[in-house]
């Protein structure tokens, strides 16, 4: 059905094809178009940031990110409850990475779950299994990421081991019921035989997962990099149907 996604900022992996690169760093951000800059030098009188935005006279700038209370984003979001009410859907946390503010979220879902509101976590999995739990345990769905399996692999293309990842669904599907695996693929990095099947074996040894999805890896996010100044080059295609449909088989 249809979704509201709350996007949280703050994410403890760096990957480089990242298709959010906004959510990654905790703190509010600046997006820069450079369709609307002027060149006019506003921006170059005032700190980096919000005052940026607020000087800009065209308004190139697009502040990302914000504070709210739990009562304020659960009101926000309850606006929509007429159209998961006629399709069956829901809300979904994501980011970045939920379970960086895993109070806040565990909060948020509680009292989402007690207004009769289905709810979805979207997790890359890293961090405290505590943390999980405590999110999961209001989450109808969860939503659980799967990069890369082994070790030094996932250390170096994210910058944070495999093993927390790993461990966490292991605990997780043994008390969560509704889990789908999501493995975004990325041509040469972890479509190769060894990875998938190792990602399949984990899927289909680990009680409560029941669907595996996989996500065609997209450049959406070098644009959005560029405006955040960035590194804009990654060395990634999409891949084709052909890779897709072997990967799935």
């Amino acid at each position: 059905g249809l979704r509201t996604t709350v996007f949280l900022k703050g994410c403890p992996l760096a990957c480089a094809w990242c298709h959010n690169p906004e959510s990654q760093a905790p703190e509010p951000e600046a997006l820069k178009g450079e369709a609307q800059c002027l060149r006019c030098g506003s921006c170059d009188t005032v700190p980096p940031g919000a005052d940026q935005a607020e000087a800009c006279p065209t308004g190139a700038f697009q502040w990302v990110g914000r504070d709210v209370t739990v009562a304020e984003l659960v009101a926000e979001v309850l606006r929509d409850r007429p159209f998961f009410e006629q399709s069956g859907g829901g809300v979904t946390f994501s980011g970045g990475e939920p379970l960086m503010q895993a109070p806040f979220v565990a909060a948020a879902l509680a009292a989402l779950r007690a207004e009769g509101v289905s709810t979805a976590l979207d997790t890359c999995g890293f961090g405290p299994w505590a943390d999980l739990e405590a999110v999961a345990k209001d989450s109808d769905l969860v939503l659980y990421d799967l990069k890369l399996i082994d070790a030094a692999r996932h250390l170096g293309a994210t910058g944070v081991p495999s093993g927390p990842i790993l461990e966490n669904l292991a605990r997780l599907g043994r008390v969560h019921p509704a889990i789908w695996i999501r493995v975004p693929l990325i041509p040469g990095l972890n479509d190769d035989d060894a990875n998938l099947e190792a990602t399949a074996r984990i899927a289909a040894d680990t009680p409560g997962v029941r669907r595996v999805d996989l996500l065609p890896y997209h450049a959406t996010g070098l644009a959005k990099a560029a405006r955040l100044g960035r590194e804009t080059t990654a060395p990634f295609q999409a891949p084709s149907a052909e890779a897709l449909d072997r990967a799935a088989a």
